[in-house]
């Protein structure tokens, strides 16, 4: 399994009131795990910069992480960005390999 990174900025006008974030989030989840049944969900955070929440998790492959991205673009009126990620340790030992 893959590392990606997804962060998403909601549009201003997709949710109005705090229970309607809770349901956008609520069918976006259930979206994700009836569409791309591999993927695992690793942690999500609401940030505050340029976007607003940031999700790892892991997908077999870069089409699989596309398509959380695709879902989640569609229920929130979202912006997403996918960036793949590798863990600090095995990025060493890659590097260490160069010689």
């Amino acid at each position: 399994m893959q590392t990606f990174v997804m962060l998403t900025r909601v549009a201003p006008d997709a949710v109005k009131s705090p229970k309607a974030l809770e349901d956008l989030e609520r069918k976006a989840v259930e979206a994700v795990n009836a569409k791309c049944p591999k993927v695992k969900w690793k942690g999500s955070y609401a940030v505050m910069g340029p976007h607003d929440y940031i999700d790892i998790f892991e997908a077999p492959d870069v089409a699989t992480a596309a398509q959380v991205s695709t879902l989640i673009r569609t229920f929130g009126h979202a912006h997403t960005e996918i960036w793949g990620a590798m863990e600090w340790a095995r990025f060493k030992e890659s590097v260490r390999a160069l010689g």
